[in-house]
């Protein structure tokens, strides 16, 4: 297929210090550990811009009562999906800009992707999105029983009913049909139910044993560079195998190898059609000095140029 040829990016930072949506505390420090890590140095190195824009507060909601018991800091998840979404829509303007939010946890892409998805119907391209989870996250707040709304991102995104009222109205919604999921391996009864009918691809970990990385990824890829499509990355540390990145929350086993994570990067690169990126989930307080921070790291710096043969031995 034909690519694009690769271009300078403007790389705009944002931290998104937001813990609420996940079961346990410490994501919040999740952007100040990309910053420790080099990630400004790592794209600077590569020939791109970066400036740092910070990091995003939540907006006060009122409070909401829900019929599901089970849910939580569902205000503060909804103030953070209200100012994400706007930060999303003004980071991503201009030519060449490359918005990375730093997160914080999955909840953050509620307003990721919806404040994306108004960029990209502004510019009258579509919005694809290539989600690297463990989980699909996409739980309404009636189906969730663990009431961690970092499971709900994608269903809200992509217009799922029982939003309205608690989350901020989208200003744009994600067509599911320019979704495609990878490293799928834990998903509940409920969720797998609103897949079957969602129109997204749903790449599993059993998926790409069978038929690997390439064969799986490339149809995607070809689908975004035929429609011109905006591409947005969601990468979550859990997409990753936990022997590689200890740094999550929410470890499920068989995840990617670190072979499998670079390949993924590389022909993102190679496509140069990524214009924005969410690197999620990352808990440095169960991680092992630093080590999930600087695999992020590296692979945003393979999706952003660097190969895998320029990596140095490293010794411990």
């Amino acid at each position: 297929m034909s690519y694009h040829k690769t271009k300078t990016k403007q790389c705009r930072l944002v931290g998104v210090p937001v813990q609420d949506g996940a079961g346990r505390l410490g994501c919040e420090m999740g952007p100040s550990a990309y910053r420790t890590a080099g990630i400004a140095k790592a794209l600077s190195d590569l020939g791109h811009s970066v400036t740092d824009l910070g990091n995003v507060a939540p907006l006060p909601q009122r409070p909401l009562a829900h019929g599901n018991a089970a849910l939580k800091f569902l205000p503060e998840v909804a103030g953070w999906t209200a100012a994400l979404t706007q930060v999303a829509y003004e980071a991503s303007a201009g030519q060449d800009a490359m918005p990375i939010f730093l997160g914080g946890d999955h909840s953050l892409a509620a307003g990721t992707l919806t404040g994306l998805a108004q960029r990209a119907a502004g510019m009258r391209r579509p919005l694809f999105v290539l989600w690297l989870d463990a989980h699909p996250d996409f739980h309404t707040l009636e189906t969730t029983e663990s009431g961690n709304l970092h499971g709900v991102p994608m269903a809200y995104a992509t217009g799922l009913a029982g939003f309205d009222g608690y989350f901020p109205p989208p200003p744009a919604r994600l067509d599911p049909h320019n979704v495609c999921m990878m490293g799928i391996r834990s998903v509940d009864p409920a969720e797998r139910r609103a897949l079957e009918t969602s129109g997204i691809t749903v790449h599993d970990m059993r998926k790409i044993d069978e038929h690997g990385i390439v064969a799986l990824l490339r149809p995607f890829l070809e689908r975004v560079v035929k429609a011109d499509g905006l591409l947005h990355v969601s990468l979550d540390v859990d997409f990753l195998d936990p022997g590689i990145a200890p740094g999550v929350g929410t470890t499920v086993p068989g995840g990617a190898t670190f072979r499998e994570a670079h390949l993924i990067m590389e022909m993102l690169h190679d496509t140069g059609l990524v214009s924005s990126v969410d690197l999620v989930e990352l808990n440095p307080f169960l991680d092992e000095r630093g080590r999930t921070a600087t695999l992020m790291v590296e692979l945003l710096a393979s999706l952003m140029g660097r190969r895998v043969l320029d990596y140095p031995t490293r010794s411990f």
